[in-house]
Protein backbone atom coordinates (compact mmCIF):
# COMPACT_ATOMS: atom_id res chain seq x y z
CA UNK A 1 0.00 0.00 0.00
CA UNK A 2 2.73 2.25 0.51
CA UNK A 3 3.25 2.25 -3.19
CA UNK A 4 0.27 2.54 -4.34
CA UNK A 5 0.46 6.01 -1.78
CA UNK A 6 3.14 7.43 -3.42
CA UNK A 7 1.28 7.74 -6.60
CA UNK A 8 -1.17 10.20 -5.01
CA UNK A 9 -4.25 8.01 -6.27
CA UNK A 10 -6.74 10.63 -5.79
CA UNK A 11 -4.99 13.49 -7.68
CA UNK A 12 -4.40 11.08 -10.87
CA UNK A 13 -8.20 10.29 -10.68
CA UNK A 14 -8.52 13.84 -10.78
CA UNK A 15 -5.94 14.09 -13.69
CA UNK A 16 -7.89 11.06 -15.52
CA UNK A 17 -11.58 12.52 -15.31
CA UNK A 18 -9.71 15.23 -17.71
CA UNK A 19 -8.32 13.12 -19.50
CA UNK A 20 -11.12 10.54 -20.83
CA UNK A 21 -13.63 13.32 -21.81
CA UNK A 22 -11.29 14.91 -24.25
CA UNK A 23 -10.94 11.61 -25.92
CA UNK A 24 -14.66 11.66 -26.41
CA UNK A 25 -14.19 14.97 -27.33
CA UNK A 26 -11.71 14.52 -30.10
CA UNK A 27 -13.26 10.89 -31.78
CA UNK A 28 -16.66 13.19 -31.54
CA UNK A 29 -18.45 9.84 -29.88
CA UNK A 30 -17.00 7.02 -28.47
CA UNK A 31 -13.57 6.32 -29.00
CA UNK A 32 -12.10 3.19 -28.86
CA UNK A 33 -12.33 1.58 -26.09
CA UNK A 34 -8.69 -0.15 -26.41
CA UNK A 35 -7.44 3.01 -26.97
CA UNK A 36 -8.60 4.27 -23.34
CA UNK A 37 -7.61 2.16 -21.69
CA UNK A 38 -4.16 2.23 -22.58
CA UNK A 39 -4.10 6.43 -22.54
CA UNK A 40 -5.77 5.45 -18.86
CA UNK A 41 -3.26 3.33 -17.63
CA UNK A 42 -0.20 5.03 -19.07
CA UNK A 43 -1.50 8.67 -17.67
CA UNK A 44 -1.35 6.72 -13.80
CA UNK A 45 2.11 5.32 -14.49
CA UNK A 46 3.10 8.58 -15.84
CA UNK A 47 1.69 11.06 -12.85
CA UNK A 48 2.33 8.19 -10.38
CA UNK A 49 6.20 8.51 -11.21
CA UNK A 50 6.23 12.35 -11.12
CA UNK A 51 4.09 12.03 -7.98
CA UNK A 52 6.82 9.78 -6.65
CA UNK A 53 9.63 11.65 -7.32
CA UNK A 54 7.61 14.97 -5.99
CA UNK A 55 7.32 12.60 -2.44
CA UNK A 56 10.87 11.55 -2.70
CA UNK A 57 12.32 15.27 -3.28
CA UNK A 58 9.84 16.69 -0.49
CA UNK A 59 10.54 14.04 2.46
CA UNK A 60 12.28 16.29 4.47
CA UNK A 61 9.32 19.01 4.58
CA UNK A 62 7.00 16.34 4.66
CA UNK A 63 7.99 14.98 8.26
CA UNK A 64 7.51 18.76 9.08
CA UNK A 65 3.79 18.93 8.15
CA UNK A 66 0.65 17.78 9.54
CA UNK A 67 -0.93 17.59 6.47
CA UNK A 68 1.74 14.95 4.89
CA UNK A 69 3.51 13.53 7.80
CA UNK A 70 2.03 10.02 7.15
CA UNK A 71 3.39 9.92 4.20
CA UNK A 72 4.79 6.78 3.16
CA UNK A 73 8.96 7.92 2.94
CA UNK A 74 8.06 9.99 6.18
CA UNK A 75 6.80 7.08 8.32
CA UNK A 76 9.71 4.83 7.21
CA UNK A 77 7.18 2.26 5.19
CA UNK A 78 8.94 2.90 2.03
CA UNK A 79 12.74 3.70 2.40
CA UNK A 80 13.86 6.85 0.30
CA UNK A 81 15.99 4.37 -2.16
CA UNK A 82 13.06 2.26 -2.79
CA UNK A 83 11.06 5.18 -3.59
CA UNK A 84 13.71 7.01 -5.87
CA UNK A 85 13.82 3.87 -8.00
CA UNK A 86 9.97 3.47 -7.91
CA UNK A 87 9.04 6.75 -9.36
CA UNK A 88 12.43 6.59 -12.12
CA UNK A 89 10.95 3.05 -12.98
CA UNK A 90 7.03 4.59 -13.45
CA UNK A 91 8.53 7.30 -15.61
CA UNK A 92 10.65 4.97 -17.84
CA UNK A 93 7.54 2.23 -17.75
CA UNK A 94 4.65 4.96 -18.68
CA UNK A 95 6.90 6.77 -21.53
CA UNK A 96 7.97 3.31 -23.26
CA UNK A 97 3.57 2.46 -22.78
CA UNK A 98 2.63 5.75 -24.63
CA UNK A 99 5.01 5.40 -27.58
CA UNK A 100 3.95 1.64 -28.01
CA UNK A 101 0.43 1.10 -27.19
CA UNK A 102 -0.16 5.07 -28.29
CA UNK A 103 1.60 7.09 -30.19
CA UNK A 104 5.14 9.08 -29.93
CA UNK A 105 3.53 12.78 -29.54
CA UNK A 106 1.44 11.39 -26.37
CA UNK A 107 4.41 9.91 -24.84
CA UNK A 108 6.35 12.76 -25.62
CA UNK A 109 3.50 14.93 -24.09
CA UNK A 110 3.59 12.48 -20.95
CA UNK A 111 7.08 12.71 -20.43
CA UNK A 112 7.50 16.45 -20.63
CA UNK A 113 4.64 16.39 -17.79
CA UNK A 114 6.78 14.54 -15.53
CA UNK A 115 9.64 16.25 -16.46
CA UNK A 116 7.97 19.39 -16.13
CA UNK A 117 6.59 18.45 -11.96
CA UNK A 118 9.78 17.20 -10.93
CA UNK A 119 12.07 19.88 -12.49
CA UNK A 120 10.67 22.85 -12.64
CA UNK A 121 7.80 22.61 -9.94
CA UNK A 122 8.99 20.77 -7.17
CA UNK A 123 13.23 21.32 -7.69
CA UNK A 124 12.72 25.09 -9.15
CA UNK A 125 9.47 26.94 -8.44
CA UNK A 126 7.81 25.22 -5.18
CA UNK A 127 10.29 26.85 -2.43
CA UNK A 128 11.07 29.86 -4.63
CA UNK A 129 8.29 31.74 -5.38
CA UNK A 130 4.44 32.61 -4.28
CA UNK A 131 3.41 31.98 -7.92
CA UNK A 132 4.66 28.08 -7.76
CA UNK A 133 1.48 26.36 -7.98
CA UNK A 134 0.91 29.02 -10.89
CA UNK A 135 3.18 27.81 -13.16
CA UNK A 136 3.62 24.23 -11.84
CA UNK A 137 -0.06 23.60 -12.30
CA UNK A 138 0.76 22.96 -16.18
CA UNK A 139 2.05 19.37 -15.68
CA UNK A 140 -1.60 18.75 -14.70
CA UNK A 141 -2.85 20.43 -17.50
CA UNK A 142 -0.90 18.50 -19.94
CA UNK A 143 -3.88 15.54 -19.58
CA UNK A 144 -5.80 17.28 -22.23
CA UNK A 145 -3.40 17.34 -24.71
CA UNK A 146 -2.23 13.70 -24.24
CA UNK A 147 -6.02 13.14 -24.29
CA UNK A 148 -6.62 14.44 -27.72
CA UNK A 149 -3.05 13.25 -29.22
CA UNK A 150 -3.80 9.38 -28.37
CA UNK A 151 -7.25 9.94 -30.55
CA UNK A 152 -5.69 12.23 -33.28
CA UNK A 153 -2.20 12.14 -33.31
CA UNK A 154 -2.22 16.04 -33.70
CA UNK A 155 -2.88 19.41 -31.09
CA UNK A 156 -5.66 21.63 -32.15
CA UNK A 157 -7.62 24.98 -30.48
CA UNK A 158 -10.15 22.63 -28.55
CA UNK A 159 -7.45 21.21 -26.25
CA UNK A 160 -5.56 24.14 -25.60
CA UNK A 161 -8.74 26.19 -24.76
CA UNK A 162 -9.10 23.37 -22.04
CA UNK A 163 -5.46 23.60 -20.63
CA UNK A 164 -6.16 27.36 -20.76
CA UNK A 165 -9.42 26.38 -18.40
CA UNK A 166 -7.18 24.14 -16.11
CA UNK A 167 -4.38 26.63 -15.87
CA UNK A 168 -6.81 29.35 -14.61
CA UNK A 169 -8.78 26.58 -12.58
CA UNK A 170 -5.31 25.22 -10.54
CA UNK A 171 -4.50 28.37 -8.37
CA UNK A 172 -8.15 29.02 -7.19
CA UNK A 173 -8.37 25.16 -6.42
CA UNK A 174 -5.45 25.21 -4.89
CA UNK A 175 -5.07 28.50 -2.48
CA UNK A 176 -7.80 28.01 -0.54
CA UNK A 177 -6.45 24.76 0.73
CA UNK A 178 -3.32 26.70 1.34
CA UNK A 179 -5.29 29.22 3.13
CA UNK A 180 -6.28 26.14 5.28
CA UNK A 181 -2.96 24.90 5.82
CA UNK A 182 -1.14 27.80 5.53
CA UNK A 183 1.23 27.54 8.87
CA UNK A 184 2.00 24.11 7.64
CA UNK A 185 3.78 26.14 4.34
CA UNK A 186 5.32 28.65 6.69
CA UNK A 187 6.94 26.16 9.00
CA UNK A 188 8.81 24.79 6.15
CA UNK A 189 9.52 28.07 4.37
CA UNK A 190 7.50 27.15 1.25
CA UNK A 191 6.20 30.64 0.36
CA UNK A 192 2.52 29.43 -0.57
CA UNK A 193 0.54 32.95 -1.89
CA UNK A 194 -1.36 32.41 1.68
CA UNK A 195 2.10 32.57 3.49
CA UNK A 196 3.34 35.59 2.15
CA UNK A 197 0.27 37.60 1.79
CA UNK A 198 -3.28 38.02 3.72
CA UNK A 199 -6.22 36.21 3.44
CA UNK A 200 -7.98 39.39 1.59
CA UNK A 201 -4.71 39.49 -1.13
CA UNK A 202 -5.07 35.56 -1.84
CA UNK A 203 -9.41 35.91 -2.67
CA UNK A 204 -8.85 38.58 -4.55
CA UNK A 205 -6.58 36.76 -6.74
CA UNK A 206 -8.72 33.77 -6.39
CA UNK A 207 -11.38 35.90 -8.10
CA UNK A 208 -9.49 37.28 -10.64
CA UNK A 209 -8.55 33.53 -12.10
CA UNK A 210 -12.03 32.62 -11.66
CA UNK A 211 -13.38 34.78 -14.08
CA UNK A 212 -10.77 34.35 -16.17
CA UNK A 213 -11.18 30.29 -15.98
CA UNK A 214 -14.85 30.77 -16.33
CA UNK A 215 -14.82 32.98 -19.60
CA UNK A 216 -12.38 30.99 -21.10
CA UNK A 217 -14.09 27.87 -20.79
CA UNK A 218 -17.14 29.56 -23.13
CA UNK A 219 -14.35 29.84 -25.68
CA UNK A 220 -14.96 25.79 -26.57
CA UNK A 221 -18.13 26.68 -27.73
CA UNK A 222 -17.78 30.67 -29.12
CA UNK A 223 -15.14 31.64 -30.74
CA UNK A 224 -13.88 27.98 -31.73
CA UNK A 225 -17.81 26.20 -32.32
CA UNK A 226 -16.72 22.65 -31.04
CA UNK A 227 -19.55 22.17 -28.57
CA UNK A 228 -23.45 22.13 -29.21
CA UNK A 229 -25.78 24.36 -26.83
CA UNK A 230 -25.54 21.94 -23.96
CA UNK A 231 -21.65 22.56 -22.93
CA UNK A 232 -22.04 26.42 -22.52
CA UNK A 233 -25.10 26.35 -20.58
CA UNK A 234 -23.36 23.48 -18.18
CA UNK A 235 -20.35 26.10 -18.26
CA UNK A 236 -21.88 28.95 -17.55
CA UNK A 237 -24.68 27.57 -14.91
CA UNK A 238 -21.36 25.83 -13.01
CA UNK A 239 -18.82 28.90 -13.60
CA UNK A 240 -21.72 30.96 -12.10
CA UNK A 241 -21.94 28.97 -8.88
CA UNK A 242 -17.91 29.20 -8.88
CA UNK A 243 -18.00 32.70 -9.04
CA UNK A 244 -20.59 32.76 -6.12
CA UNK A 245 -18.64 30.80 -3.94
CA UNK A 246 -15.59 32.92 -5.22
CA UNK A 247 -17.13 36.44 -4.63
CA UNK A 248 -18.58 34.82 -0.93
CA UNK A 249 -15.00 34.22 -0.21
CA UNK A 250 -13.43 37.56 -0.98
CA UNK A 251 -16.06 39.37 0.85
CA UNK A 252 -15.66 37.16 3.96
CA UNK A 253 -11.77 37.74 3.69
CA UNK A 254 -12.27 41.63 2.80
CA UNK A 255 -14.34 42.10 6.45
CA UNK A 256 -11.56 40.45 8.35
CA UNK A 257 -13.37 37.17 9.10
CA UNK A 258 -11.07 34.20 9.81
CA UNK A 259 -10.66 30.50 11.29
CA UNK A 260 -13.58 28.43 10.26
CA UNK A 261 -15.76 30.95 9.18
CA UNK A 262 -13.86 31.74 6.28
CA UNK A 263 -15.07 28.21 4.83
CA UNK A 264 -12.54 28.78 2.27
CA UNK A 265 -13.04 24.87 2.01
CA UNK A 266 -16.09 25.06 0.74
CA UNK A 267 -14.48 26.31 -3.09
CA UNK A 268 -11.75 23.62 -2.51
CA UNK A 269 -14.22 21.38 -2.51
CA UNK A 270 -16.85 22.34 -5.22
CA UNK A 271 -13.38 22.89 -7.65
CA UNK A 272 -12.98 19.44 -7.68
CA UNK A 273 -16.83 19.01 -8.50
CA UNK A 274 -17.00 21.82 -10.93
CA UNK A 275 -13.98 19.97 -13.33
CA UNK A 276 -15.40 17.12 -13.04
CA UNK A 277 -19.19 18.25 -14.26
CA UNK A 278 -17.41 20.53 -16.77
CA UNK A 279 -15.39 17.32 -18.23
CA UNK A 280 -18.56 15.38 -18.05
CA UNK A 281 -20.14 18.20 -20.27
CA UNK A 282 -17.38 17.91 -22.60
CA UNK A 283 -18.01 14.31 -23.01
CA UNK A 284 -21.76 14.28 -23.37
CA UNK A 285 -21.68 17.27 -26.01
CA UNK A 286 -20.16 15.23 -29.23
CA UNK A 287 -23.82 12.65 -28.47
CA UNK A 288 -25.53 16.48 -28.75
CA UNK A 289 -23.24 18.42 -31.42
Amino acid sequence: MGFVALTKPRIIELLLITTVPVMFLAAGGVPSLWLVLATVVGGYLSAGGANALNMYIDRDIDALMHRTEQRPLVTGLVSPTEGLVFGITLSVVSTVWFAVLVNPLSAALSLTAILYYVFVYTLWLKRRTAQNIVWGGVAGCLQVFIGWSAVRNELAWAPFVLFLVLFFWTPPHYWPLSMKVKDDYARVGVPMLPVVAGNQVVARQIVLYSWVMVLTSLTLWWPLGQTSWFYPVVAAALGAFWLKEAHGLHSRAKAGITGAKLKEMRLFHWSITYATLLFVAVAVDPFLH
